[in-house]
């Protein structure tokens, strides 16, 4: 399961784990101007576990999740998108 909010200045999803234990923290996704925060509530220390990725990161990130084992750099093609 997740939400979906909108705020002034970021859009923030959160995942929420369900199903058999043991089950996960629930991740909090933020997507701003400046790239996307992921947040995550330690269970043993009660710390949020923050990571922030910059946009290109964010690209590779998707990227990557549809291509197999191996080394990539993802280059600009003629339409402005980009490609492996």
């Amino acid at each position: 399961m997740f939400t979906i909010e909108h705020t002034f200045d970021a859009t923030v999803i959160t995942l929420i784990d369900e199903g058999e234990a043991p089950l996960c923290e629930d991740v909090t996704i933020e997507s701003h101007d400046a790239g996307v925060t992921l947040l995550q509530t330690d269970p043993d220390t009660d710390e949020v576990m923050v990571i922030h990725m910059s946009p290109r990161q964010v690209q590779e990130l998707r990227a990557a999740l549809n291509l197999p084992e191996g080394i990539y750099r993802l280059r600009p093609t003629g339409d402005g998108t980009q490609s492996s």
